[in-house]
């Protein structure tokens, strides 16, 4: 995932499907207004959303869960994680707890 510049502002760059991986690659836009990077695997996807093993359906179901999704990615930020976060099974499965 390439960088985008300080000064982009809120235009992030849209989610692609990682074809060798399978995994989402997407931006989410912090508090302060700047970008960071993150990944969402596929087997992640499958755990939370129940996604198609070939990963075909993978940035639509991010795409559908995005604030969730990116609110997990805040909150690994806030925690110290340093991009691009890789999202982990229990970022998200602790939502299904509460």
């Amino acid at each position: 995932m390439t960088a985008v510049p300080s000064d982009a502002g809120a235009a992030l760059q849209p989610p692609w499907l990682h074809p060798d991986s399978g995994a989402v690659l997407f931006q989410v836009t912090l508090a302060a207004g700047a970008p960071i990077g993150a990944i969402l695997s596929k087997e992640v996807l499958r755990y939370r959303y129940q996604a198609r093993a070939d990963g075909a359906d993978a940035v639509a179901l991010y795409e559908a869960n995005r604030q969730e999704i990116d609110d997990a990615v805040r909150r690994r930020v806030a925690a110290g994680s340093l991009e691009p976060v890789m999202l982990r099974e229990n970022d998200l499965a602790a939502l299904s707890r509460r």
